[in-house]
C-alpha cells in the first residue's frame, strides 16, 4: 500500500519505520527534514502535506495539537489540496474530539473517510509497535487500516463514530494523571513517614494496588530519573481536553482539575518538559520533602 506520513516526531518516527517495515511505500514531510533512519529504509520526503496526499492511498498525521492537525489538513498546500476521492485520511494525534468532529466533515465533503485513532503507550510503545489505538470513524475504513494498525499497535479497538476515538484518548489521559498523582501521593507518604519508599512500591506491586503506573512510573519517582518518554506540557494539552470538554458538558471533573493544577505548578517550576510522572515533585514541594529523602541522608551520613 502507498502511505503518507505527516510528523515525523519521537512517535512517528518509529510508528513510520515500522509501516516501511512490513513492505509498504511511505511518502513523508515534517516540518523538519525526514531523519535519515526513515530515509535509508526507502521513505520518500515530498515537498508538502499536499504530495502526500496526491502520492498516497492512505494519509497518516501524527502531530502534537489540534491547531496543527488542522494545517496539516487544511493549510495552503495541506492534505486537502492533494486528496481525490476514495483515500483515507487517518489521525493518530491527540486532539479535540469536538473538533474532530468538524474534520471528518470537511474531509467527507471531498469523497474521503476519516479515522480518528489516537495513540496510547508513549515512545517505549511506538518504538516495541506494542501502541493501544482508540479509533473512530465507519468500519469500511477501519477494516481497510487496521493491518496498518497491527504494524504500530496490538489493542486496536474501533470504539464508534468519528470522535470517539479522541473522546477514548481523553479517557485514558485522565485514568492516567489521577494515577501517576495516586501514587505520588502513596509514595510521598510512605517516605515521610520513614519506610523505603522503593521496598513499598515493591509489595504494592503484589496487590490491588498494582498497576502499570506504579511499576514504570513509580520506579521513576523512586529513582528520579524524570527525562521524558512523556512530556507534561503534553499531558496539559490532553487535560485541557478534558477539562473544555467537561464544560461544553456540563459536569465537573475535580480531580482532573487538581492534577492540571500540579502539573501547572511544576511548569511554573521550569517542568514542562519534564516526564509526566514528576507530577509528585508538586506534591514534594507541597509537602516539603522529597521521595527517598530520609535514606539518602542516612546513607550520606554512613
Amino acid at each position: 500500500m502507498d502511505i503518507g506520513f505527516i510528523g515525523l516526531g519521537i512517535m512517528g518516527t518509529p510508528m513510520a519505520g515500522h509501516l516501511i517495515d512490513a513492505g509498504h511505500r511511505l511518502f513523508v514531510r515534517d516540518i523538519r527534514p525526514a531523519p535519515e533512519a526513515l530515509l535509508d529504509k526507502g521513505a520518500v520526503e515530498c515537498v508538502s502535506a499536499a504530495e502526500v496526499a496526491h502520492k498516497a492511498e492512505v494519509i497518516i498525521t501524527m502531530v502534537p495539537d489540534t491547531p496543527h492537525v488542522e494545517a496539516a489538513l487544511f493549510g495552503p498546500d495541506g492534505v486537502a489540496e492533494g486528496l481525490s476521492p476514495g483515500k483515507i485520511v487517518v489521525d493518530m494525534s491527540s486532539i479535540s474530539p469536538i473538533e474532530t468532529k468538524g474534520f471528518a466533515r470537511r474531509i467527507n465533503a471531498l469523497g474521503c473517510d476519516y479515522l480518528d485513532a489516537p495513540v496510547s503507550g508513549g515512545e517505549v510503545g511506538a518504538k516495541a509497535a506494542s501502541l493501544t489505538i482508540m479509533v473512530g470513524g465507519p468500519d469500511k475504513a477501519f477494516e481497510t487500516v487496521k493491518p496498518l494498525f497491527e504494524r504500530m499497535g496490538k489493542n486496536i479497538t474501533l470504539v464508534g463514530g468519528n470522535g470517539d476515538g479522541q473522546t477514548t484518548k481523553v479517557a485514558n489521559q485522565i485514568i492516567v494523571a489521577l494515577t501517576i498523582e495516586a501514587v505520588g501521593e502513596a509514595l510521598l507518604f510512605a517516605s515521610k513517614a520513614g519506610a523505603d519508599p522503593a521496598k513499598v512500591r515493591q509489595a504494592l506491586m503484589g496487590g490491588f494496588a498494582s498497576s502499570r503506573i506504579l511499576e514504570l512510573h513509580g520506579d521513576r519517582m523512586v529513582k528520579r530519573t524524570f527525562n521524558p518518554g512523556f512530556r507534561i506540557e503534553l499531558h496539559q494539552k490532553d487535560l485541557n481536553l478534558a477539562l473544555a470538554g467537561a464544560r461544553a458538558l456540563g459536569l465537573s471533573l475535580p480531580n482532573t482539575a487538581t492534577c492540571q493544577e500540579l502539573f501547572n505548578a511544576c511548569a511554573a517550576n521550569g517542568g514542562s518538559a519534564w516526564d509526566h510522572s514528576a507530577m509528585v515533585r508538586a506534591l514534594e514541594l507541597l509537602a516539603a520533602h522529597e521521595i527517598g529523602q530520609n535514606h539518602r541522608l542516612a546513607e550520606a551520613a554512613e
